[in-house]
């Protein structure tokens, strides 16, 4: 079986992510493309767009979460994402028990004796007016039959896993500040979720390859799982089950995995890992050049893994899960940036050539143009580390 090096797996990474070259694509194929964006941090997406797509216009964003053709929803991992509305109503009832489950692991003793079935069934009726609402107002309008979780857990278990819920614009738009409301995603968008298949796979703790190479047959049709599987490794391969699982959130797509297996091809990392890809799924040479990227916080090229290794260094890891925002270059985390009084300013992880330090300040430059639209290339370049 075929090693393939963090260098190889970083390339293939690049490519995926299309930050190994700026793509020629419109907004919507390229968020459908990445499988959504993380964006619990509403600008960050156009930060995110800006440095995978030539041209990237942030209207043409906006525009989308305005006319519906993106969403603003929780989904992977209880995380809100922004997702093509066809994928959002595609996807979401195969998360329901992991979105459930994951608010019960914050608020197992608060929602102690609720019956989640009466609970969704109580919300889905208060937001049948179809007026937007923010979390706590929908939490006040059931506190009196539900007092004891408190109004935090009652809204975080409705809005985030019991009803699918869509955040709606002005949040999420250009430039723009404003508080999360909320209505039904069916209300929004105008048509319902798709139903969740009923013999699909809910298997769970499996581990993907495992039901593979054991021989264990599907215990169930799971062509939302399959579908997920797909897209995951055309953005995200060659990648391990830990892989998928950390990205998604979902343990129980051994089945899905099984059921397409024969299309797969399969590596090793350097750990010994089983790796599954798509056969005809772009993986560049190792020496192909990587070009300076700067990612927003919460970046899909970092959270979409469980091993991260293949572009940041295990000693850097705790960036990736505190929203630090990083610059790639030759492909691998070596700067944090942020912004003051219009000035991009970068903060080296170790020490940077000449020509690194040259192109770094090119690409703040014109990061700082994009987010000041052309009022501010000033760019501060901190001295690296000894």
């Amino acid at each position: 079986m075929t090693v393939l090096d963090s260098r190889a797996l970083n390339r293939a990474t690049l490519a995926r992510q299309l930050l190994l070259d700026r793509a020629d694509m419109p907004v919507l194929g390229a968020v459908a493309h990445l499988c959504g964006l993380q964006a619990q941090e509403p600008q960050e997406p156009f930060v995110g767009l800006w440095s995978r797509l030539r041209a990237f216009d942030p209207a043409a964003l906006s525009d989308l979460l305005i006319r519906r053709g993106v969403v603003r929803t929780h989904l992977m991992r209880r995380t809100v994402h922004l997702l093509t509305a066809d994928d959002v109503l595609a996807w979401r009832a195969r998360h329901d028990a992991m979105l459930r489950q994951r608010v019960l692991g914050t608020y197992r003793r608060e929602l102690a004796g609720v019956d989640l079935d009466e609970l969704a069934a109580a919300g889905l009726a208060v937001m049948a007016d179809d007026e937007p609402r923010s979390m706590s107002e929908l939490a006040r309008a059931l506190a009196d039959r539900w007092p004891a979780p408190g109004p935090r857990a009652l809204g975080e278990m409705l809005i985030a896993a019991l009803l699918p819920m869509a955040q709606l614009p002005p949040r999420g738009l250009w430039r723009t500040r404003a508080g999360v409301r909320n209505v039904l995603l069916s209300s929004w968008l105008g048509r319902e979720i798709d139903p969740p298949v009923p013999n699909g796979s809910a298997t769970s703790g499996s581990d993907l390859v495992g039901s593979v190479t054991n021989g264990s047959d599907p215990v169930g049709s799971d062509p939302v799982g399959e579908a997920l599987v797909r897209r995951y490794l055309a953005a995200f391969g060659p990648a391990a089950s830990a892989d998928l699982r950390a990205w998604c959130g979902l343990a129980g797509l051994p089945a899905a995995v099984a059921a397409i297996r024969e299309e797969l091809v399969t590596f090793r990392d350097e750990r010994g890992r089983v790796l599954l890809d798509l056969p005809d799924a772009p993986r560049p040479d190792p020496g192909t050049p990587a070009p300076v990227r700067f990612l927003p916080a919460f970046d899909n090229a970092l959270l979409g893994y469980h091993d991260r290794g293949r572009i940041i260094d295990d000693a850097h890891r705790g960036l990736s899960v505190a929203g630090a925002r990083v610059v790639l270059v030759d492909g691998r985390v070596a700067a944090t940036w942020s912004v003051q009084a219009g000035t991009v300013i970068v903060t080296p992880l170790h020490g940077f050539s000449r020509a690194d330090r040259t192109e770094v300040a090119e690409q703040g430059q014109a990061l700082a143009a994009f987010l000041s639209d052309g009022e501010s290339d000033r760019v501060q370049l901190d001295a690296s580390p000894r």
